[in-house]
């Protein structure tokens, strides 16, 4: 059975990658950033992967997918860049 994922956990990721466009990290790079036990961030990571926000590379490194908008976040506000 699959580990329940935090929504907090996923809104932590996504607005790491959307305030600092262009970031390729790993799955321990992530959790420290991001302060996530490694279970979490890994069920976190892939749920992003599988709703297109982000891309593992050949190398297992994760970035934001080309041209996928964020989804607003209730209380935080977007760039028109974004």
């Amino acid at each position: 059975m699959a580990a329940l994922i935090p929504h907090e956990a996923l809104t932590r990721i996504q607005l790491e990658y959307v305030e600092m466009p262009g970031l390729k990290l790993t799955p321990e790079q992530i959790g420290r950033l991001c302060g996530l036990p490694g279970d979490i961030c890994e069920g976190a990571l892939a749920m992003l992967s599988r709703m297109g926000f982000l891309q593992e590379s050949a190398d297992g490194c994760f970035r934001r997918s080309a041209g996928l908008k964020p989804r607003a976040t209730p209380g935080r506000t977007r760039s028109a860049g974004l």
